[in-house]
């Protein structure tokens, strides 16, 4: 077999990928690719082998069928190719022993000499804001700290594919916040090809290039973050994203391309070239449905859609309210809860209901 590698636009291809495990099938990948320099984030629900495509993309599991392919070559079970990459899981695995000897360990597996260590690992130390912890036992240091010593022992090693299984998990949110900006800025630094399994969804659109849906040990959608959580291939995957409003309706018109849809006891304008009569889901981003006390008009919005409501429900999220709202059929908006004082918003409150008819994402049902 000719291993020798070749010229290609893919740092990364998986192609007839399955893996069986206690005689069942979890996990079916006929094609994946990933582009070089690009940052492929993998979500899905617990139990839809998301890490189970990592293992197998990192050679670190064996797969039922098919074949990985890393610059043209197949993978092996070679320490020449392992050492092309880093894997970050959701636990530091941290040796009883200090950063430092943690984070040059695979430095010093590599042989490198002494003298070479100690810039990269004082670089990565720092850049990850652990500059002063290198003499410090790492079974000392707190749940956020680890995960930075581990992300630091893993871009030590310059790998050329980076893999990480959940890497923020299990931290609070000022924590979690913060190790995910530093990682953003590293990651765009370095430009360094990277495969990041997350289920969270903020995680996936502000570190991603793209995005593949994993439900069920299958690749449902791959795409960039928008075309993923902005218009998702079917129902299943738009309540997993969290895509918002999801509604069931009929396509009553259509007009050169801009479609009314009968929902319940309302209509929808929607920008959509599906024919009448056309069984369909609706979906609609609560962040695009804008609430106005009087009549927008168009003068304060061009959007299609202006529908009176009345607010049935106000759900604390953080600086923002899940408002709902009933439209003839039900609707929910984020406020800000700023807005809400300002406007007097209350369970109620009637209200006008805006949306732009390109902000209604259709897809057909059978």
């Amino acid at each position: 077999m000719n291993d020798s590698p070749v010229a290609v636009n893919w740092a990364l291809e998986a192609k007839d990928l399955s893996v069986d495990l206690g005689g069942q099938r979890v996990l079916e990948i006929p094609s994946l690719r990933v582009k070089r320099n690009e940052v492929l984030t993998i979500v899905g629900p617990n139990g839809s082998g998301k890490t189970t495509l990592l293992l197998c993309l990192a050679s670190l599991l064996r797969p039922t069928t098919g074949t990985v392919s890393y610059e043209g070559r197949l993978a092996t079970s070679t320490v020449e190719l392992r050492r092309r990459f880093a894997v970050v899981f959701q636990e530091p695995l941290l040796l009883h022993a200090s950063v430092w000897d943690n984070v040059t360990l695979g430095l010093r597996l590599r042989g490198k000499k002494p003298g070479d260590l100690q810039s990269r690992t004082q670089k990565w130390l720092d850049r990850f804001g652990v500059g002063h912890l290198p003499r410090r036992n790492a079974r000392t240091l707190s749940g956020g700290e680890a995960k930075r010593v581990s992300l630091a022992r893993a871009f030590v090693l310059d790998p050329e594919i980076l893999f990480l299984d959940e890497p923020f998990n299990a931290l609070d949110s000022p924590t979690r916040q913060a190790l995910l900006e530093d990682f953003e800025g590293v990651v765009r630094e370095t430009k360094v090809t990277t495969v990041m399994v997350t289920h969270d969804r903020n995680e996936a659109l502000a570190i991603g290039d793209r995005v593949a849906v994993i439900m069920g040990g299958h690749l449902r959608q791959l795409g960039t973050p928008d075309e993923v959580f902005s218009s998702p291939v079917d129902e299943e995957v738009a309540e997993f994203v969290e895509a918002g409003n999801i509604l069931h309706g009929v396509v009553s018109e259509q007009s050169n391309g801009l479609a009314s849809v009968t929902v319940q006891n309302g209509q929808i304008q929607a920008v959509s070239s599906l024919p009448q009569g056309t069984r369909v889901a609706v979906y609609l981003h609560h962040e695009h449905v804008t609430l106005f006390l009087n009549a927008p008009g168009t003068t304060l919005s061009s959007a299609r859609n202006q529908l009176r409501a009345t607010i049935t429900r106000a759900f604390p999220l953080g600086t923002q309210l899940k408002v709902t709202l009933d439209c003839g059929f039900t609707l929910a908006s984020l406020v800000t809860k700023r807005s809400w004082d300002e406007l007097g918003l209350k369970v109620g409150t009637e209200v006008w209901v805006s949306f732009k008819a390109s902000a209604v994402h259709l897809i057909p049902m059978p």
